[in-house]
């Protein structure tokens, strides 16, 4: 009798922590390909966390560092970094956000703008980079150049997570 509450025992306990790994919702932030649907780069998230979208600006050529941070099911743009001001990039403050220097002598735009995701063409001489859980990838290694991405932070389960090799 007690080897069988044993097994039952068991089993109710694999059957719990069955459902923890199956039902259990992670926030996660993924680059889907817009052509394929896939996912080509996974990450847990925390609430608040930050990542980073690098690129090199069309015009001027200099670097433009984005740092976006995960907020539930959204992403909010808090800032841009750059030395050098080119074609769309803000001069001066304003309702949309605050132009300050930094004390490297880089300029600072801060936003705090929430958006749902940010779809985006991977140049192919942006050279676009992400940085995310301490990894920095290009993005040319996920798409071809040209290709079209969407980034956005949504939640998914351990087993979701494992299949997608999302970075932890």
């Amino acid at each position: 009798m007690r080897f069988l509450l044993g097994l039952l025992l068991c089993a109710a306990c694999a059957s719990i922590s069955g459902l923890a790994l199956w039902g259990d919702a992670h926030r996660v932030v993924e680059l889907v390909s817009s052509k394929t649907g896939a996912v080509v780069l996974c990450a847990e998230m925390s609430e608040g966390e930050e990542f980073v979208l690098s690129f090199v600006h069309s015009v001027n050529r200099r670097p433009v560092y984005d740092t976006l941070r995960v907020e539930g099911d959204h992403l909010v743009v808090v800032q841009s970094r750059y030395d050098s001001f080119g074609a769309g990039m803000p001069e001066f403050s304003g309702y949309e956000g605050q132009l300050t220097w930094d004390d490297e002598g880089w300029l600072v735009w801060t936003v705090n703008r929430p958006i749902p995701s940010l779809d985006l063409f991977v140049g192919r001489v942006a050279q676009h980079k992400i940085t995310i859980k301490g990894t920095e990838r290009a993005l040319t290694d996920l798409v071809e150049p040209g290709a079209s991405l969407a980034i956005r932070s949504t939640s998914c389960s351990r087993v979701e997570m494992w299949k997608r090799s999302c970075l932890r």
